[in-house]
């Protein structure tokens, strides 16, 4: 039934297409049962992002043991993976836009697939590093495809609705990767987390084929090679609000990862916790993240997706201070720690979902692309927190730091580098309070 409908709808005048807002979009015509059901699909797709990223991280310092080297060494395994996530989708999301989404789709996930398997066999940090980039190649299909086929099917604030549910079913991947992780690690070593993926990404590439459509009719499908892919960049860059959010974005997710990256070692090295209490710690910042995505769509009835935005960098920045305060003095121990990244966490939760739904909506035409270049941004700025964070050393207060400054800084370009007068021409269901 979703088939048809996309099928059906892929060959109508879509509203960018004709300068109106009454087209109706394939998302228009589904029921609850079945956006439900392609929140399940997507959601699980852009999972493997996630439990790529952080099924390993209980296991840090015994890769850094276990290959007998530094732990900055290994957190810029971390940095490879998101590195390839980047490149990744520079290259699928245009990509998508001319043969369709499924086929890159796919090939990205049989790459993480031979890319895990290579992973369990990794002799020394160096080639693991290499493999990891080619981890986050593979993952970045599903990612960029998935917000993609989001856009295909839906705009404006129901984008900002769709995508925000999306997080929650995404947001269960950082709950329980370290905590899937801890549990490998009890009865195998850090290798065994990596044949866990190869599993997972079989899993997926099986799900995806069976229960995904093909979202980009032959029609809208773009054409023209490279030059055409340039052109689109191109536009994409001269659009100052798109820019701005997309910064925006990125700035927000690089907080995010400096949390990632640093907290396996502020907790367990810093503050004593075993492989299962991280999990556990690490999973509660999850909560918060989701909460913020959840909330965000109850939020959406009352306000539009750019005063929630400014709101939430607002509420990031003034809870990353105070991390700051709380590791530097060590005031309250662990317990404020915790909460100050928590609130920090619920406020990306509510900023994430927007920022895209705001860029995205600027740029139909060339869904794929806009995609592959907001998520380029999103896990660039992210390559660059993680060893950033790690640079100073591998304590409370250099992560604090970076998650503090991303946010503030997020806070500042959408203050002085997205223009507000566009906002509000970005589609009309942008516009207005949803009901």
């Amino acid at each position: 039934m979703m088939k048809q409908l996309v099928d059906k709808t892929g060959r109508d005048s879509r509203a960018e297409n004709t300068g109106t807002s009454e087209a109706v979009l394939p998302g228009d015509l589904m029921t609850n049962r079945q956006r439900a059901q392609l929140v399940l699909v997507l959601g699980a797709l852009i999972a493997i992002g996630p439990l790529t990223i952080d099924m390993y991280l209980p296991a840090l310092p015994a890769i850094t043991a276990g290959l007998q080297t530094t732990e900055t060494a290994v957190q810029l395994t971390l940095t490879g993976t998101l590195v390839g996530l980047a490149l990744g989708q520079l290259l699928v999301g245009p990509l998508s836009d001319v043969v369709g989404r499924r086929l890159p789709l796919l090939a990205g996930l049989a790459a993480h697939i031979v890319a895990s398997v290579l992973c369990v066999f990794a002799p020394n940090i160096a080639v693991l590093g290499a493999l990891r980039v080619l981890q986050g190649l593979g993952v970045a299909a599903a990612t960029v495809v998935a917000t993609a086929v989001v856009r295909d099917l839906f705009s404006g604030a129901s984008f900002a609705r769709i995508f925000s549910r999306l997080m929650l079913v995404m947001g269960l991947a950082p709950i329980l990767a370290p905590t899937l992780g801890s549990g490998l690690l009890r009865w195998t070593e850090w290798r065994g987390v990596f044949a866990a993926l190869a599993v997972l990404g079989a899993l997926l590439i099986v799900v995806a084929a069976l229960q995904l459509p093909e979202t980009l009719a032959v029609a809208r499908r773009r054409h023209g090679g490279v030059a055409a892919t340039l052109r689109d960049y191109r536009g994409l860059l001269n659009d100052r609000a798109f820019v701005g959010l997309v910064l925006v974005a990125g700035l927000a997710m690089a907080a995010l990862f400096a949390y990632v990256s640093g907290s396996s070692f502020v907790l367990q090295d810093q503050y004593g916790l075993d492989e299962q209490q991280f999990g556990l710690a690490f999973g509660a910042g999850a909560v918060g993240l989701i909460g913020g995505t959840q909330f965000n769509v109850r939020l959406l009835r009352r306000y539009t997706p750019q005063q929630i935005l400014v709101s939430a960098l607002i509420a990031g920045t003034a809870a990353g201070l105070l991390l700051v305060v709380f590791a530097a003095t060590g005031f309250g121990g662990l317990g404020t720690l915790l909460a100050s990244l928590w609130l920090v966490l619920a406020a990306a939760g509510l900023a994430l979902p927007n920022a895209p739904a705001l860029a995205m909506s600027r740029h139909s035409e060339a869904a794929g692309t806009a995609a592959a270049l907001l998520g380029a941004v999103q896990f660039g700025v992210g390559a660059l927190s993680a060893p950033l964070a790690g640079l100073f050393g591998t304590g409370s207060v250099p992560m604090a730091i970076v998650i503090a400054g991303g946010m503030a800084a997020a806070l500042a370009v959408m203050v002085l580098v997205v223009p507000r007068a566009t906002l509000g021409a970005v589609d009309p269901d942008l516009a207005v309070a949803v009901h």
